[in-house]
């Protein structure tokens, strides 16, 4: 019987292991408080990313394949120079920028403030919440189909896909719960056997070809039948490279995971070198691996498929390196491949997982649009989990169905980072960065704007997410909105030496909305307060007085600087993203100082209280009496310890 007590608190302290406050210290991993040198090697973290990147070469040339038909191969290698000379600088530049895995939407963060900020943020977060469920949802479901369409296989499991993709997802969830080494373990074993199992049959249709050259002439001559002369074969390729772009997926993660990328010992918390330069590795080296793989097996499925295969209900579709696997290198050799790739694709959730725990963390609880756990590992994993599931179940575990979103989410992301590198290379006056990067920004909009027209699917389930991210984070800022949001409070000299000064009787501060500063002002008040709480004369008072910066913010620390007014007059001034909350959290801090219950005095605020509330929600002040206490009263539970709120 004594064991049931602490079941509860057992169960609380796993899920919560780990808890870091992301808004007190840069850059920490989720759910890991390490500093900044540890962490793994930057080709372990590759291989993460790698799984939703290189799991691509699933699908990617029968994707190719019916898109350009026999420009594939053209097709692929557009694609691969916008990868190699687009997004490939945009991320490395947003590595530099932005080193702590906020990625680009840290960096137009900082383009706007107060709440336009906030909800231009949201959104991005959004559309990289589509991106990544469906990511983890798309993958679980494409390896489902694999394993349906087994001829082993399809009378036992078809009818149950999306059973199979729950037990899928509800697998990736459980294998971050268990701890995020074991997810990059897993990664390299998958991501080492795929990339080995897709060097043969690549190889093996190289040789091939290179066996049977009239091969490489018959698609010749066809390409000059159909398309005519070089130049409309790539206004073409051009044309139709858009359909290709499920091909550019995994920067975003690439650069949301870089805390786990391993440093130096001497990395500066602000900008760590090793950091950065390991992520740029790592960036590099995914890219040009996959890029390989890109063009070769375009070109080896193009030659060596029949064009009726790639169809739907074709053998090849949506498995055209499988289908090579089978027809040269015999039935185990496929099977095993088949096994890898079916492998591969179910955990390619997990770099999407990794790139929702690192990203929603950072700026939800900060903006106190997510309670105080979700700064945790576990809760956030049991979260995401819950919704992969609800779009599975809402989307059946189609996989055609959710492509729109996933291509509208990954486009959304490059093309959002490459605008934010632009501007970070205009504000450094790079002339030559700002124009490249200018031009790659065009070429994205492009792309993204054509795969809107053509699916326009994508930007409907993207705007769900944002509308549910938006309706869920106003209502937890709703709900925390009289938690203590002052993070630390710092007195300078001057202000250090006011309280100590009163530490010896009854503190009295005078709460004033600073006007003119004159010599009236603070006359006229001091007497009004007197008059109306009844303060003896001989008892000495202090004002205080906060600027709201940014009342978009939720947490923020706190300095307080004192200055003596018309050589009478003392005054506390500060600044803070909320009127109430800065008082509060000067109050307490005086009481924990000096011993003693401060009291403070207010005018009741004139007006509708509705609508001093909402001043008080939006913008840090109105019916600043009333929120300082039950701010107060939230933060201190002992009534008999808590300061004295006085209004008159």
């Amino acid at each position: 019987m004594a064991a049931t007590p602490t079941r509860p608190s057992r169960l609380r302290a796993w899920l919560l292991e780990g808890l870091t406050d992301q808004n007190r210290r840069p850059g920490p991993r989720p759910g890991e408080p390490v500093t900044e040198h540890e962490g793994r090697p930057w080709w372990r973290v590759m291989c993460l990313t790698g799984l939703d990147y290189f799991s691509t070469l699933g699908y990617q040339p029968g994707i190719a394949a019916l898109a350009a038909g026999l420009l594939s191969p053209v097709a692929t290698i557009v694609l691969v120079l916008l990868t190699l000379f687009g997004a490939l600088p945009v991320y490395r530049r947003v590595a530099e920028e932005s080193p702590h895995g906020e990625g680009s939407i840290a960096m137009l963060e900082r383009l706007l403030s107060f709440w336009k900020g906030k909800l231009f943020v949201l959104t991005l977060l959004g559309f990289a919440a589509t991106d990544f469920l469906i990511t983890i949802t798309l993958s679980a479901a494409d390896a489902t189909a694999h394993l349906v369409e087994n001829p082993h296989l399809t009378s036992t499991l078809h009818g149950h896909e999306v059973l199979i993709t729950l037990i899928l997802v509800a697998l990736l969830g459980a294998v971050f719960l268990k701890g995020f080494s074991e997810a990059i373990g897993v990664a390299v074993v998958l991501v080492g056997t795929y990339l080995a199992l897709n060097a043969i049959v690549v190889a093996v249709g190289l040789w091939q070809v290179l066996s049977e050259p009239h091969v490489v002439a018959d698609w010749s001559d066809a390409l000059t039948t159909e398309h005519g002369n070089p130049f409309m074969m790539i206004a073409i390729a051009l044309v139709v490279f858009p359909k290709l772009a499920l091909g550019l997926s995994g920067f975003e993660t690439g650069v949301a995971v870089m805390p786990h990328v391993q440093g130096d010992a001497d990395d500066a918390p602000d900008e760590p070198a090793g950091r950065i330069r390991g992520t740029k590795k790592l960036l590099t080296t995914a890219a040009v691996i996959m890029s390989v793989f890109l063009i070769c097996s375009s070109f080896i499925t193009t030659l060596l498929i029949p064009p009726e295969a790639f169809k739907s209900g074709g053998e090849a579709n949506g498995r055209a390196l499988a289908y090579l696997a089978h027809e040269h290198l015999g039935s185990a050799f496929g099977t095993v491949y088949d096994v890898s790739t079916i492998l591969i694709l179910w955990f390619a959730g997990s770099s999407a997982m990794a790139g929702l725990l690192n990203l929603m963390p950072r700026y939800l609880p900060r903006y106190g649009m997510a309670p105080h756990w979700a700064r945790a590992l576990r809760p956030m994993v049991i979260v995401f989990t819950l919704i992969a599931f609800l779009v599975t179940w809402i989307f059946n575990a189609d996989v055609d169905a959710q492509g729109g979103a996933y291509a509208t989410g990954v486009l959304v992301l490059i093309t959002s980072a490459a605008v934010a590198v632009t501007i970070a290379a205009r504000r450094a006056a790079e002339r030559g960065w700002t124009i490249g990067f200018g031009i790659i920004s065009v070429i994205f909009i492009y792309t993204t704007a054509v795969n809107v027209v053509e699916r326009p699917d994508g930007v409907k389930i993207g705007a769900c997410f944002i509308a549910g991210i938006m309706a869920l984070s106003l209502l937890s800022r709703l709900a925390r909105v009289f938690e203590l949001r002052v993070t630390h409070v710092e007195f300078d000299d001057m202000a250090q030496r006011f309280i100590r000064d009163t530490a010896n009787r009854t503190i009295r501060f005078i709460a004033n909305e600073p006007d003119n500063r004159d010599l009236e002002e603070y006359r006229l008040k001091k007497q009004q307060i007197r008059a109306d709480n009844d303060i003896p004369s001989e008892d000495d008072v202090m004002f205080v007085e906060v600027t709201v910066l940014d009342a978009s913010e939720f947490e923020s620390g706190m300095r307080v600087r004192g200055e003596v007014l018309h050589d009478r007059y003392r005054v506390l001034t500060l600044e803070s993203s909320s009127i109430p909350n800065a008082l509060a959290a000067l109050l307490l801090h005086v009481r924990d100082e000096t011993g003693q219950r401060p009291h403070i005095y207010f005018e009741w605020t004139e007006g509708n209280p509705l609508a001093n509330f909402l001043r008080f929600f939006l913008f840090g002040q109105g019916e600043v009496a009333p929120v300082t206490r039950e701010v107060i009263r939230e933060a201190e539970p002992d009534r008999s310890r808590r300061p004295h709120v006085h209004a008159g």
